[in-house]
């Protein structure tokens, strides 16, 4: 099992990116800043109809986000153990800062919101794993199944009884960012990315300040 201190601050991150997910959602008219497989489907129906524009930017997406994974995760090699999550996470709010100020001087949305998608993949990175359940991701396709795969070894007494709930809370917490975002978007437009770059400054502080060889949480 993942202990609680740090499942709630993976809840929270995920919620964020599911926040951020669906503005960029609502931004490009149905593609995805974090969602590889539905820009990866998407990207494939394109080139196969020969809709090129489509193509290049769920392709772009794709790229970017693959791109930003790298950068997280080797910022935070880099850093090492004390700082990497910071580091990381400074990565994140660059892209959130970047997007926010080419939108203002009028850089289309299949532009900008490629830096967020960089941002997207290097969040994956912010948070080491801890216990059972992978937390502070972006994508939650895989949890859904290790919820349903854990609760079928729950029912078959081979694994905690409660352990795919914790896989279900990471779910859920993307379900209501995204929500969330899709209010904050109806009322600020574009400017409801400040929203998650709130919470992600908050996790930048409290990594700058931890104790060394303190685990968050």
């Amino acid at each position: 099992m993942t202990p609680t201190p740090q499942l709630s601050l993976g809840l929270l991150l995920t919620a964020a990116a599911g926040f951020a997910d669906v503005v960029s959602f609502i931004e490009l008219g149905g593609h995805f800043t974090s969602f590889v497989s539905g820009n990866t489907t998407q990207l494939g129906d394109a080139l196969t109809l020969g809709n090129w524009d489509v193509a290049r930017l769920t392709g772009s997406l794709v790229s970017l986000f693959f791109l930003g994974s790298v950068l997280g995760s080797l910022a935070a090699i880099k850093a090492g153990p004390r700082w990497g999550s910071a580091a990381v996470t400074s990565l994140v709010l660059a892209s959130f800062a970047v997007t926010i100020l080419l939108s203002a001087l009028g850089v289309p949305a299949g532009q900008f919101m490629l830096i967020l998608a960089a941002g997207a993949g290097a969040q994956n990175a912010i948070l080491p794993s801890t216990g059972s359940v992978r937390l502070g991701t972006t994508f939650v396709t895989g949890t859904l199944f290790a919820a349903g795969q854990d609760l079928a070894r729950a029912l078959a007494k081979l694994a905690p009884p409660w352990r795919w709930a914790q896989h279900l809370l990471v779910w859920a917490s993307l379900l209501t960012g995204g929500m969330l975002g899709g209010l904050g978007y109806y009322l600020l437009g574009l400017n409801a990315l400040l929203v998650p770059a709130l919470v992600y400054l908050g996790f930048f502080m409290a990594f700058l300040a931890r104790r060394p060889g303190k685990v968050i949480g």
